[in-house]
């Protein structure tokens, strides 16, 4: 069959990938003039199964209230003005605050690890398959408590991730810093953590690029710089995609047999014009790249630092540190005194946590540091949506929040095995059936 693909990260490419292994001819469209650009340029670096945990739980509505007025809020909810304008905030917002109790939290948890899973086999199997090289480092993740009162939280939270299968353990302070002697220089500032020896952490963008050239190797052809205008219905079935060329300005229809919508956070607005109305809405996550100047006392571990909520990953030369989620619009920028602050935040931490051991200086030339924001295109539950849609001919595959790159490769291959009649095997409630 002829399908196109619009959106060139990690779901899109994945699921380019997986199209082209069952021998469909595939085209992908994206704005950019390379794959993963936008979402996926710049996360975490995680493959967190043990952490596939929705926003949505009893605690965060006191928590988003209070935090509603510091810039280093690890969730700040900007509420949009007019409401007309900010409806589908609004209508996200009150749907979060709908799934902020037990029984939904560990509901969203089972479909979220089943999902995690899932993509982890498959991640490896496109490695191993491929041979793509992308920082990986295959020494789990660890998470790290500077209070008792959260640390003795912890033991609930490993049991749910055990009831469903991810070996999270509870580990004292003294076990984890055997785990990573890094935090050796913080230690005395941790009461204990957790540690789940099978995830693993490496650079999304990286992989994203390499497996989009593997794809043009099988024949995917790529169609860069160009803008989606519009998705043309025929009744109640897809008919083409209007697209225009950046570079050229000429406009051109793709017709296919399928159409598959992995456009981020775009993909809500572009769905309402063919009446679906979904709650993808955006969360603008920042992430700050260091480079490392004491590589022996750098970390090896991927870990999250529970205080802010937090990641850290090492790639390579590099330190990587991502977190903080605003929701309040589409914006991307770095200029304004909310998005410095959140900055400086994130240097601030690496230095505290490792001090003297990244070069973390805010004024130096050269990029470094890298700072980076970019829009987390998330569901009130986190579980997204990957299937069919009322249109006939148009899938979803999008909405993955702040688990893009841990539920990305299996998102990818669910989705070719649902286009080619499969019925993948996991236990999630995939959209449309």
């Amino acid at each position: 069959m002829k399908i196109t693909v619009l959106g060139a990260g990690i779901m899109g490419v994945s699921t380019a990938w997986h199209l082209a292994e069952r021998g469909h001819e595939v085209t992908v469209v994206d704005r950019q003039p390379d794959a993963a650009l936008e979402t996926s340029f710049a996360n975490a670096a995680q493959i967190s199964v043990s952490y596939c945990e929705p926003w949505a739980n009893k605690e965060a509505p006191l928590k988003a209230l209070k935090w509603m007025f510091s810039k280093e809020a690890p969730l700040l909810f900007r509420p949009q003005f007019p409401i007309g304008k900010g409806w589908h905030q609004y209508r996200w917002g009150l749907e979060f605050l709908a799934n902020c109790n037990d029984a939904a939290f560990e509901r969203n948890v089972q479909q979220l690890v089943a999902l995690g899973s899932y993509s982890h086999t498959a991640l490896k199997d496109v490695v191993n398959a491929t041979g793509i090289e992308y920082n990986r480092l295959e020494k789990g993740i660890a998470h790290f408590y500077v209070d008792q009162k959260s640390f003795d939280s912890a033991a609930g939270a490993a049991a749910l991730m055990a009831k469903y299968g991810v070996q999270r353990r509870v580990v004292s302070r003294d076990e984890l810093l055997r785990i990573e002697p890094a935090f050796k220089l913080y230690a005395d500032h941790i009461v204990g953590g957790t540690y789940t020896p099978s995830d693993e952490s490496g650079d999304a963008r990286e992989f994203t690029q390499q497996l989009a050239q593997r794809c043009a190797e099988r024949g995917v052809q790529f169609l860069w710089e160009h803008d989606v205008l519009s998705l043309n219905k025929q009744g109640d079935s897809m008919d083409s995609v209007s697209v225009q060329d950046r570079r050229s300005g000429k406009t051109s229809a793709l017709r296919s047999d399928h159409f598959v919508l992995s456009m981020g956070s775009y993909t809500a607005p572009l769905l309402r014009t063919v009446g679906i109305n979904l709650p993808i809405y955006p969360g603008k996550g920042y992430s700050a790249t260091f480079k490392i100047l004491k590589p022996e006392l750098a970390p090896q571990v991927s870990f999250i630092d529970d205080s802010v909520k937090c990641a850290m990953s090492r790639l390579g030369d590099y330190l990587r540190i991502a977190g903080t989620i605003e929701v309040g619009g589409y914006d991307t920028g770095l200029d304004s005194s909310l998005s410095r602050a959140r900055c400086e935040m994130l240097a601030r931490r690496v230095e505290a946590i490792f001090p003297g051991v990244c070069d973390t200086r805010l004024d130096t030339e050269g990029g470094n540091p890298q700072f980076w924001t970019g829009l987390r295109p998330a569901t009130p539950t986190n579980i997204p949506y990957i299937g069919k849609s009322k249109v006939q001919k148009l899938w979803v595959n999008a909405g993955h929040g702040t688990l893009g790159w841990t539920h990305g490769a299996g998102s990818g291959k669910a989705v070719a095995e649902l286009i080619s009649g499969a019925k993948p095997d996991m236990n999630f409630k995939f959209y449309g059936y």
